[in-house]
C-alpha cells in the first residue's frame, strides 16, 4: 500500500481498499463506486464491497443511478444486520449527461443513505439553510371581541433557518474536472454535516478526484481514503497539496 498524501486530517492511499482495511471503524462512508453502467475498463461494479463496507461502519453515503440501486438491490439485503434504507438525496445538475435522444435528459444523481443496527446510534444532524422566504403570516386564531383588536398578519422580518431540501442544485465541475465522475463540493458538504461530527472520520473507498477527502478537511473531519488507479491518485493527491484550508481553531 503506498501514501500518496498525508497531512493532520487526510490519508489517501494508492491502493485496493480490500487488502488494507484492518480493524478500521469510521463515522460514516461517503463514496462513489463505479456503477457498471459503461463499457469503460474502470467502470466494473465491485463484488462483495458493501460486506467490506460493512465492516467499518454502520452508515453508508452511497452515489449511484436508479438504475444501479435496482440491479444490486439484493447485495444490501443479504448481510445481517441488513443494509436499510434511510432517505436519498438528489444532486441536480447544471448539465446532463448520456446523448440517447429518445429519452429525457438526465441531470441528475442519487446519493442514497444506507445504515446497518441501530438508527438511534448514528449521528444524524440535518444541515439547514438561512433561505427560508420572508413572508407576511396570517393569524390563524380567531379576532378578539373585547378591548384591542390583534392585528390579523404580522410580517415575517427575515426567512430564518430550515431544513436543507432533498434536491440540490450544484453545478458539475464539467470542464474542471480531474476524474470522470468527480463530484463538486457542495454536494459532499451536507452528507459530512449530516453523518460525521466535527473531529470524526469519514473513509472514501473509491476516492478518485478525492473530494470528500478535500471537503473533510475543510469541515474540521478526519478522512481516510483509497484509489486504486494511480494515475487518478496522484491527480488527487496533487489536488490536495494544492488547496489548503484554515479553520477557526487555527488548525491548517
Amino acid at each position: 500500500m503506498t501514501v500518496v498524501y498525508e497531512d493532520e486530517w487526510v490519508t489517501l492511499h494508492h491502493a485496493d481498499y480490500r487488502d488494507h482495511l484492518g480493524g478500521l471503524r469510521a463515522d460514516a462512508i461517503i463514496t462513489d463506486p463505479p456503477y457498471g453502467e459503461t463499457s469503460l475498463d474502470w467502470d466494473r461494479w465491485p463484488s462483495g464491497w458493501l460486506s467490506d463496507a460493512a465492516g467499518v461502519s454502520n452508515a453508508l453515503w452511497c452515489f449511484g443511478s436508479f438504475r444501479m440501486f435496482h440491479e444490486h438491490a439484493h447485495e444490501f439485503r443479504t448481510l445481517e444486520p441488513l443494509w436499510q434504507l434511510s432517505q436519498e438525496i438528489v444532486w441536480e445538475k447544471h448539465n446532463g449527461s448520456g446523448f440517447a435522444n429518445d429519452r429525457f435528459k438526465r441531470v441528475h444523481e442519487l446519493a442514497v443513505l444506507w445504515y446497518r443496527g441501530e438508527w438511534s446510534e448514528l449521528r444524524h444532524e440535518t444541515p439547514t439553510t438561512a433561505d427560508a422566504t420572508a413572508r407576511t403570516v396570517r393569524r390563524k386564531t380567531r379576532p378578539t371581541h373585547t378591548g384591542n383588536i390583534d392585528a390579523s398578519s404580522y410580517e415575517s422580518e427575515d426567512g430564518g433557518p430550515r431544513l436543507m431540501r432533498s434536491v440540490q442544485y450544484v453545478r458539475s465541475e464539467h470542464g474542471r474536472a480531474i476524474h470522470p465522475t468527480q463530484k463538486p463540493a457542495g454536494i459532499i458538504a451536507p452528507l459530512i454535516e449530516y453523518s460525521v461530527p466535527p473531529g470524526g472520520l469519514v473513509v472514501d473507498l473509491f476516492a478518485g478526484s478525492a473530494t470528500t477527502a478535500v471537503v473533510a478537511r475543510q469541515m474540521g473531519r478526519r478522512c481516510i481514503a483509497f484509489e486504486g488507479r494511480e494515475d487518478y491518485a496522484l491527480k488527487a493527491a496533487a489536488r490536495l497539496s494544492q488547496q489548503m484550508f484554515v479553520f477557526e481553531d487555527g488548525a491548517a
